[in-house]
Parts: C-alpha cells; sequence; structure tokens
C-alpha cells in the first residue's frame, strides 16, 4: 500500500525542552493511524510539520510526496486539516462558513450532508464565537472534509463531544478512510484507537515506543494496558 504521509527522524526543541527526539512513522493510502500518547509527548508539534504549519528542526516529512513546509496551493487543497482549537472565524453561522469553504474547492462534498451527518442544523442559527467546544469541534471536522481530501489530520476529533456525537463522528472516520483516504488521529483515547485505527502509533518523550496494527501493539492485554508498559520507562 502507499504511504502517503512519512516522518523521518524529527527533532524539535522548544529552549530547553525537546519536544521531538527523532520521531518516525508512516501513514497508508486508504488506512487510519492513531498517534496515541499522553500531553507533551510531541503529537500536536508533529502533526503542525505534517500540515505545514511547522518546520521542523530536522529531520523530514512528506505527504503525497511532498514537503508540507513548501508545499503549493494545489497540493495544500488535497489535505484536509482539523486543529485541537481555533481557525475558525467567530462571527458566521457553520452553514455559511462550510457552504464559503466549499466554494474554494473544484469538487467539494455535499454541505447539507456534512450538516446532517455531524447534527450541525441542530445549532446552525448561533454564530461560530457562541458555540460550545463540542459544536465547534463538529464545525471544525466538517471544515476538514468538505475539500474531500486525500490526507486528514483529527486533532483530537472528539475531544468535547458526548458519546452519541463521538459514535457519529468515528462512523465517519470510518467512511472517509473507505474512500482511499489517508486518515491521521491526534488521541488520548483508547477506545477511539480501538474503534477506528488501522495502526496505532505510539509515543512518549517525543519518540516512538510502538507502531503497528492495534492487535499488534496490545500483544494481546488490551490496548490500555500495553500503552502503559511501553510508556512507562518513558514518562
Amino acid at each position: 500500500m502507499t504511504e502517503t504521509v512519512v516522518v523521518r527522524d524529527l527533532r524539535h526543541r522548544y529552549g530547553s525542552t525537546q519536544a521531538l527526539a527523532g520521531m518516525t512513522w508512516s501513514a497508508r493510502a486508504g488506512e487510519v493511524t492513531a498517534i496515541l500518547g499522553p500531553n507533551g509527548a510531541g503529537k500536536t508539534t508533529m502533526v503542525e510539520m505534517a500540515e505545514g504549519l511547522r518546520r521542523p528542526a530536522e529531520g523530514t516529512v512528506r505527504v503525497l510526496g511532498e514537503d508540507p513546509w513548501h508545499a503549493c496551493a494545489e497540493h495544500r487543497a488535497r489535505v484536509g486539516v482539523m486543529l485541537q482549537d481555533g481557525g475558525l472565524p467567530g462571527g458566521t453561522r457553520p452553514s455559511r462558513l462550510l457552504t464559503h469553504l466549499s466554494r474554494m474547492y473544484a469538487h467539494p462534498a455535499d454541505v447539507p450532508t456534512l450538516v446532517q451527518r455531524l447534527g450541525i442544523g441542530d445549532f446552525d442559527r448561533t454564530t461560530m464565537r457562541r458555540l460550545s467546544g463540542g459544536q465547534r469541534q463538529r464545525v471544525a471536522l466538517a471544515a476538514a472534509l468538505v475539500g474531500r481530501p486525500q490526507v486528514l489530520f483529527l486533532d483530537e476529533p472528539t475531544a468535547g463531544l458526548d458519546p452519541h456525537a463521538r459514535r457519529d463522528v468515528w462512523s465517519l472516520i470510518r467512511e472517509t478512510r473507505e474512500t482511499g483516504t489517508t486518515v491521521v488521529v491526534t488521541t488520548h483515547s483508547f477506545e477511539e484507537a480501538e474503534r477506528v485505527a488501522d495502526r496505532v502509533v505510539v509515543v512518549a518523550r517525543g519518540r516512538v515506543v510502538a507502531d503497528g496494527t492495534v492487535d499488534d501493539v496490545a500483544g494481546g492485554r488490551g490496548l490500555e494496558e500495553s500503552y502503559f508498559s511501553l510508556t512507562e520507562d518513558v514518562r
């Protein structure tokens, strides 16, 4: 299978703090790769580099064969991004925002369908700045999907969502994978990784400590138990 996201020996520091210490992994087309790790493990820093939002100090990132830091507009249109927070204007209503974004793509997803699938119609009369955190998460996910991306980065996509909304998001992630899209999800949730991921990359202290299928990483003990065993010595 084609590797559409390739991360090799990424290193980065914030002052005296080493955020990434030689992180290496890859994600394949038509698969969901979950990046699982605690706060401060380097997940967001690494994903921002893959999205072209941050330049690595050392190492390389390739998304669809290109360096995302130097990518052209055409390349960026093939990549969907859902940030942990921010990035969406506060003064407009969700469906109006999604309609505006859809006009930037040659073959966008159907906005009414996204609105319906993510339950956005329930609060569509409210401006973005007045939405709850969970409601903004739903709109941010729709915004990441509206361009029908070939690669989709989701940073904590179900944070703040209730159990029903979480299941809807997981279902949508699986459907997106079935179209051949590469999906990279950062998460703290063992259940989320087990429900949606084809592969799991466990990270701690800026480096990869396990990489494989859910069953490979779980090792017959369950993902949560294996995770704490894998990360105990590097916390």
